[in-house]
């Protein structure tokens, strides 16, 4: 896609740390360096204002990827790129069949309701639920991570959704300010809504997560 939008060697394409590396190896396999923009912490896409702010004279290109079943601004995006001259490429993770969205949207709605132990996801139009990614509220990486042990032990599975941004991978290091991914980085833990989970394993995980979720306290 990028190859075909005539991207290549000197240019520069803006792509989020936040999540797969392979976006930024697709731009560097072109001979094109990624710039790496921050997110908006309520959807984990790319935040147009962030785009704008790392946008350069060599930048060509924005890749708006999707993530965990929520969309990226696209109209914000695209504004940024008519104002920069930039192209604005899209990059989804599969889709699931109708039905199965469905039932994951069914799942989501009844964790909505009845999770007080982490901060649930910021549903938007048309969310997927690809991924259920809720915050672990405390003050970051060891709070997050003492969590999910904790859930594991109740029977209950759980995930980092990303371990390291890929800013911080060797390869694509730099040294930028990412608050936002840095902090999602650090405090994101994905729940299971697949369509197959029971009501009882449903009950299991809300009762895990609530009965953990008072033991730690908020960053301030």
């Amino acid at each position: 896609m990028l190859r075909a939008a005539g991207v290549g060697l000197g240019d520069e394409v803006i792509v989020p740390a936040f999540g797969n590396v392979e976006v930024a190896e697709a731009v560097s396999l072109t001979g094109a360096m990624p710039v790496f923009a921050d997110i908006d912490p309520a959807t984990y896409c790319l935040d147009a204002a962030a785009v704008d702010a790392v946008v350069g004279p060599r930048t060509v290109a924005v890749v708006a990827v999707h993530r965990f079943g929520r969309s990226a601004d696209l109209a914000g995006l695209r504004r940024a790129g008519q104002r920069h001259g930039l192209l604005v490429l899209e990059w989804s993770e599969s889709k699931a069949p109708y039905d199965e969205v469905e039932q994951r949207r069914a799942h989501a709605a009844y964790l909505d309701r009845r999770l007080s132990g982490v901060r649930t996801p910021e549903g938007g139009v048309g969310h997927t639920y690809q991924q259920y990614v809720v915050r672990v509220p405390g003050n970051g990486r060891p709070d997050r991570d003492a969590f999910a042990r904790a859930v594991r032990a109740r029977g209950v599975e759980c995930w980092v959704p990303v371990k390291t941004p890929v800013h911080r991978m060797p390869g694509f290091r730099r040294d930028v300010y990412l608050p936002d991914t840095e902090r999602a980085a650090d405090e994101t833990l994905a729940l299971p809504v697949d369509a197959a989970l029971t009501k009882r394993e449903m009950h299991r995980m809300v009762s895990a997560c609530n009965a953990l979720g008072g033991l730690l306290q908020p960053a301030f």
